[in-house]
């Protein structure tokens, strides 16, 4: 995951999910991926790789990231994911 963002992989940041609505039409759409599909994933999911905002947000802070693995535990993601990056299924 690390190179393609080093590589200029360009995921979707926005909009961000401000509903449940909105939260679980992203959901969707990578519950139609093969669950192989990383690149799909971290499109979709907005992944960077660095803190986001203005409140710079990062995966260290999110209700899914499992510290011990440095995992997200999002069952429609579920991929090993480093602490200061972020995605736009981020939630505290």
């Amino acid at each position: 995951m690390a190179v393609m963002m080093k590589n200029g992989l360009k995921t979707q940041t926005e909009p961000f999910p401000e509903t449940d609505k909105e939260f679980a039409a992203i959901l969707g759409e990578l519950r139609q991926l093969d669950p192989e599909d990383l690149k799909g994933k971290m499109v979709i999911g907005g992944f960077i790789d660095q803190p986001y905002g203005p409140d710079q947000q990062r995966c260290l802070e999110c209700m899914y990231y499992l510290v011990h693995r440095q995992w997200c535990d999002l069952p429609e993601l579920s991929v090993p994911v480093d602490p200061n990056w972020w995605c736009r299924l981020w939630r505290i």
